[in-house]
């Protein structure tokens, strides 16, 4: 019985097994295979037909078509063993045969080791006194220590084919495809070799490169673990002049190999990067001492290569990731307002500025229909990426939930319930929210669980407001009911709310600002307008804190009744 086996995707390792005349795939919960998790996925997205024992592929018009290796598939396919079907992000490969064999060692496997044909298989060592390993060589004490008898003038020659063939290669799969080209130039009775490298977040070996003696055996690469963990743990390179013998397992007696060459990669501070191999079918060809010097001297500039080459990827990454971040800091900005409000006897102050390239701050200004202002600052626990995705649903659903409801403590309300879904893996928001009515000069305060906003009136005198009335965060419980706090103001009050990255910020002798602090420095002196007075507060905090690295969100809003 046939089965897909996902190679990429959330369910990387599921295997689905094709047990009707039609499967159909897609993310409508009738479908026989139903697709979760995976953007824009059509509700009927391809299926999978099987006709006389044999299966083939059809797309149901999906709105982003459906792949067979790489090519969209605009006609109905015949399905072959191995065959990689690609739908949105997911992959799949197609087997004939059972879910038991077909899964071994699935862990072992992403999209491009799949293309590769080559896996990774359990089997069993036997070093007796039969053992065919005639010839090892010691990398323990790291690439430097190799003492190397072969012939100079052969393994100059060789060391300057595999140069020259890797050139200033900085891909990293390139490096490895010219490093397997030069062995197998040097060695020219090798009949198959293949690279492993080390996940460095894994940890796990994966295959990253093949090659066939003949370009037309497509038979997959099964590599030994007990070869590879004996390379790479003792990190010693091997020979074997019969590995049938040496080592127990189908991953060797299914394709007949007989002498092996086994040689670990390691990096320039002699941690293991990962190994390379070669082999051959033919009895009568045999890998000598001579053969193992050389592949061990080739390991050195190759693992250079491949360093090197590693080094390059996770550059390209980070710029790509820092792209990204730029990029998501400018949309994040745009969730901001272009602007304050103008609103007749009244003036506003904003600031923020987010610890990392994005962040979890937010405020707003929202104008409602009946003239009342919306002045909104919310702080999301946590910081970057996840965070901003947050402050992103908060600016799409305050509004809306500030006009469906008759009451700013409902429109709290509402937005908590939101919160409260499962999906948002228990984050939490705290929220202070001031909607103005400028015609009374009334302000309506509703706080969850977010810090007292400060009452400054004409005077000078600071006093902390609603702090009393303050209810739970937003996404922490069901159904909560927030009480509102009314106050008036008076010619010259303005109100301030900020999040905790103004106390919270340090200074080189790791003291905090403190709310005492701020306090102090909002009654510090008469201020012109709240401009200044904002002004006045940031630049405080910034010299407080001098040199010392940000370590949280800042972001404040002040608006005051002027004369």
């Amino acid at each position: 019985m046939a089965v897909l086996r996902v190679v990429q995707g959330p369910v990387q390792g599921k295997i689905y097994t094709l047990d009707q005349d039609t499967m159909t795939l897609g993310r409508h919960p009738d479908c026989n295979i139903v697709i979760e998790g995976v953007g824009a996925v059509s509700r009927e997205h391809a299926r999978i037909i099987r006709a006389d024992d044999k299966y083939f592929l059809e797309d149901l018009k999906s709105r982003n078509g459906t792949f067979l290796n790489d090519e969209k598939l605009e006609v109905r396919r015949k399905l072959n063993e191995r065959d990689q079907i690609r739908i949105c992000d997911l992959v799949f490969v197609f087997h004939h045969g059972t879910p038991e064999v077909t899964i071994d060692n699935a862990e072992n496997f992403d999209g491009k080791t799949a293309r590769m044909g080559a896996m990774l298989v359990d089997d069993e060592a036997d070093f007796s006194n039969r053992s065919t390993i005639t010839s090892k060589i010691d990398f323990s004490s790291g690439r430097s220590g190799l003492q190397l008898t072969v012939n100079a003038e052969t393994k100059l020659q060789a060391l300057l084919d595999i140069l020259q063939a890797i050139g200033a290669s900085v891909d990293l799969d390139e490096v490895l495809r010219k490093v397997l080209d030069g062995l197998f130039t040097v060695f020219v009775h090798a009949d198959r070799g293949f690279i492993v490298l080390k996940d460095k977040d894994s940890g796990k070996f994966i295959p990253r490169a093949t090659k066939h003696r003949r370009e037309d055996d497509e038979d997959q690469i099964r590599i030994s673990r007990t070869i590879l963990n004996k390379v790479t743990q003792g990190k010693e390179a091997l020979i074997s002049d019969d590995a049938a013998k040496d080592f127990q397992g189908q991953s060797i007696v299914d394709f007949q190999i007989h002498s092996m060459m086994a040689v670990p990669i390691l990096s320039t501070g002699g941690e293991v990067l990962g190994a390379m191999q070669v082999d051959t079918s033919n009895i009568l060809n045999r890998f000598s001492q001579d053969d193992l010097e050389l592949m061990a001297s080739v390991a050195i500039p190759a693992s250079v290569a491949i360093e090197n080459a590693q080094l390059h990827e996770v550059s390209v990454r980070e710029a790509a990731i820092k792209q990204d971040l730029a990029l998501a800091s400018k949309i994040q900005r745009g969730f901001l307002p272009d602007k304050a409000p103008d609103v007749e006897g009244y003036e506003f102050f904003n600031y923020y500025f987010p610890a990392r390239t994005i962040g979890g701050d937010f405020y707003d200004y929202i104008e409602m229909p009946d003239g009342r202002i919306a002045i909104v600052l919310a702080d999301v626990s946590g910081k970057g990426i996840a965070a901003s995705l947050i402050v992103a649903k908060l600016a799409t659903e305050f509004e809306n939930c500030l006009v469906r409801e008759p009451t700013p403590e409902a429109a709290i309300a509402r937005l908590n319930n939101i919160f409260c879904d499962p999906k948002w893996e228990d984050r939490f928001v705290t929220v202070a929210l001031m909607v103005l009515q400028p015609r009374s000069h009334e302000v309506c305060i509703v706080n969850a669980g977010h810090m007292a906003p400060l009452l400054r009136h004409a005077d000078g005198t600071i006093e902390e407001i609603g702090q009393a009335v303050s209810g739970l965060p937003i996404g922490v419980a069901d159904d909560m009911e927030y009480e509102p706090l009314t106050i008036n103001m008076a010619i010259g009050d303005s109100l301030t709310a900020y999040t905790d990255g103004i106390p919270d910020a340090q200074s080189i002798r790791d003291e905090f600002f403190g709310t005492e602090r701020l306090l102090t420095e909002l009654n510090a002196k008469p201020f012109k307008n709240v401009d200044e007075m904002g002004r006045h507060v940031i630049d405080t905090v910034r010299r407080f804190a001098g040199s010392q690295a940000q370590t949280d969100d800042m972001c404040v809003t002040i608006f005051g009744r002027n004369a």
